[in-house]
């Protein structure tokens, strides 16, 4: 079996020898490069040619948004890689900048659950396989915004199906959601679609809907700020 391949961005040298620590425990995984800024991130993708890159959201030069924009050049330059961009921020902006083109083998990870057993192994899994992982801390947290909000779009929802968004907003599939819930697929899959009727998403395919809908919920946060 191939390991998957991982390059980390990260300027903090304990947090970066942290995540190496975590990756390099686990069978499959392999950290082939490390670096702390945005220019030898990208030098190091070419050079390197990962499975996945790790990245903290803000680097040099600007501690800004470098792992945002790395996730957005690498998506015309290396459209095959995934992008797991670690921050310890909630704000939505980031998300919907690091899906704005799609959230295929993209991820956001709170560094905080970093070492929470699992998460940030699941979390590269998951991108490096063509999924999306946002954290589920993180879609709590939107979700029960929206809920608080009366003017918002996801007051038309029931508190299950503001779940099941949660849910797909997370990467998750149907029979994943299903399992989650205790419920068959094909109820999931009658959630999902009174989503998005109530959205106003419809006649468009199954996973494009499923995008629109996250950030639909994200961008109402962001708007609303």
């Amino acid at each position: 079996m191939t390991s998957l391949r991982i390059v980390i961005a990260e300027d903090n040298l304990l947090v970066r020898a942290g995540i190496e620590a975590l990756l390099g425990t686990e069978g499959g995984v392999e950290v082939i490069g490390v670096c702390s800024g945005y220019d030898a991130l990208m030098t190091s993708v070419d050079q390197e040619k990962p499975d996945v890159v790790v990245t903290d959201i803000r680097m040099p030069p600007t501690l800004t948004d470098e792992g945002i924009r790395a996730a957005t050049a690498l998506r015309d330059t290396h459209p095959e890689l995934a992008v797991l961009v670690l921050s310890q921020f909630l704000d939505p902006s980031y998300l919907l900048a690091l899906i704005a083109q799609g959230s295929s083998r993209r991820g956001y990870l709170l560094k905080e659950r970093i070492a929470a057993p699992g998460e940030l192994v699941s979390a590269v899994r998951t991108v490096a396989s063509g999924g999306s992982f946002i954290d589920s801390v993180v879609v709590d947290s939107l979700v029960s915004a929206k809920a608080r909000n009366e003017g918002g779009v996801l007051r038309q929802l029931t508190p299950r199906e503001r779940e099941t968004l949660a849910e797909v907003a997370a990467g998750r599939s149907n029979l994943a959601i299903a399992a989650r819930f205790g419920v068959s697929e094909r109820a999931v899959e009658k959630y999902i679609n009174s989503i998005f009727l109530k959205l106003g998403l419809r006649g468009d395919r199954d996973t494009n809907r499923r995008v629109k809908a996250v950030l639909m919920f994200l961008d109402s946060d962001a708007s609303s700020r």
